[in-house]
């Protein structure tokens, strides 16, 4: 095999390695941080510690990449990203952890699945999103979202039998005793809150981002407020507990510095690259691979307990996910419609160079919106 040809293979393997070791990255984010909550840590505090290390991380880069294109910051920009803060770091994560209490790390990283299906129902409901339901990729987003809806309520009200893995036999009693301390239903409603925030979030940043086109300057922007935000929750819910705030070379450091590097650093940069060569479509189609990392390493370093119903919840839910992906990658440009062959992706950047603002703006919102998977909370 010529040189040629070898560079050729990697750049057709590298994105689909560099989103499979995100999705490694996001599993580990919810194993560790749930090891970190079972410990004793407080979700408040941690917020706090991850916002901070974020900004940390993604500031150097901001300052040097954006240096010529960063617009001038309004009041009317600045208030979006306060709002911004508020929805992300602030009430997404805090609910989104606190809920990870209630449950278990599967449950909090399978349900994160709805989190596209939200965000087209808000998108729809504000005029954002246009939906024709005599065409098929309509009726799929609308079926979609059904189906998504119905598997988390699935998940949320039934758990059906437990299923004896080989690797948890010896822990049954630990897990049992831990299951009567948990309260499902509402940690399951904290987790699809904090969801539920996030999507509006997406939707709020996509409108930002056409008066405000800096990413990075906006990310540092939005984790320096954060941290702010959040730093005020926690010293309110944390009163008189300063114990809380300490922190040792442990998995609570462990838990902090990776979400703040990983999660809210590095990720941020990969994602952008797969988005920009093969499309929105193509990084949350990979999102459900999270999810069995977790189910499998949850069940084997957590000890957490697995039920028939709910697995298959987690199924209807991903199903529900690709109805709703398949329906938005037919609204792309580039694609034609239901009934006409697909135009080759080689010629995907070219079409796109020809489309109208109003296109632009709407991929804008498109690209933002199914990105799910980004951040983990």
């Amino acid at each position: 095999m010529s040189m040629e040809s070898k560079t050729q293979l990697y750049n057709k393997v590298k994105p689909f390695l560099a989103v499979i070791l995100m999705q490694f990255g996001y599993a580990g984010l919810s194993i560790i941080c749930k090891f970190a909550l079972n410990k004793g840590m407080s979700q408040h505090v941690f917020v706090v510690y991850r916002s901070a290390i974020a900004t940390v991380v993604i500031a150097p880069f901001a300052i040097v990449l954006d240096r010529k294109r960063r617009p001038k910051l309004t009041f009317s920009v600045f208030a979006k990203i306060v709002l911004l803060s508020l929805l992300e770091p602030v009430i997404n994560q805090n609910m989104f952890f606190t809920g990870m209490k209630y449950t278990t790390a599967t449950f909090a990283r399978a349900m994160c699945n709805v989190v596209p299906a939200f965000t087209f129902s808000m998108a729809w409901i504000l005029g954002l999103e246009k939906v024709n339901i005599r065409r098929w990729r309509g009726r799929a987003k609308v079926l979609g979202t059904i189906v998504t809806i119905g598997g988390a309520m699935l998940m949320t009200q039934v758990k059906g039998p437990m299923l004896n893995l080989p690797w948890t036999d010896g822990n049954g009693h630990q897990e049992s005793n831990a299951a009567n301390k948990q309260d499902v239903i509402k940690g399951a409603l904290m987790v699809l809150a904090g969801y539920f925030c996030w999507s509006g979030f997406f939707i709020l940043q996509a409108i930002t981002l056409k008066s405000y086109p800096a990413e990075l300057s906006l990310a540092v922007l939005i984790c320096l407020i954060g941290t702010l935000e959040s730093a005020i929750l926690a010293l309110t819910l944390e009163r008189g507990n300063l114990a809380a705030w300490s922190i040792h070379f442990d998995v609570e450091l462990l838990a902090a510095v990776y979400t703040g590097v990983v999660c809210s650093g590095f990720a941020l940069y990969i994602q952008g690259l797969i988005m920009k060569e093969k499309g929105p479509v193509f990084l949350t189609a990979f999102n459900p691979l999270s999810t069995v990392i977790v189910a499998i390493i949850g069940s084997l370093i957590l000890f957490e307990t697995m039920y028939l119903v709910r697995i298959i919840g987690a199924i209807v839910i991903i199903v529900g996910l690709y109805l709703v992906l398949w329906g938005k990658r037919k609204d792309q440009p580039g694609l034609k419609s239901d009934n006409e062959e697909v135009v080759p992706t080689a010629n995907m950047a070219t079409m796109n160079e020809r489309v109208t603002t109003s296109n632009q703006e709407f991929m804008a919102i498109n690209v933002i919106s199914i990105k799910s998977t980004n951040e983990t909370t």
